[in-house]
């Protein structure tokens, strides 16, 4: 089964995409938010956060990650 891209519904902030990158990457949350902030001053973040937000299906509730 192939890994896939959601955004999260525990944990999340505004939408649960940092956390649902930071999730299929196995990093840690914080560190996709300080990214994507930086990016967000400094370049296109706040565009591809909102395109994120709306493409990126939610994750299933009682969805298991493959591994």
């Amino acid at each position: 089964m192939e890994k896939k891209l959601y955004k999260i519904n525990e944990g999340k902030v505004l939408d649960g995409v940092c956390g649902g990158v930071a999730e299929y990457f196995k990093i840690d949350p914080t560190v996709v938010r300080v990214i994507w902030a930086i990016l967000s001053f400094w370049g296109p973040g706040i565009l591809a956060y909102i395109v994120c937000a709306l493409i990126m299906p939610r994750k299933p509730s009682g969805y298991i990650d493959a591994e």
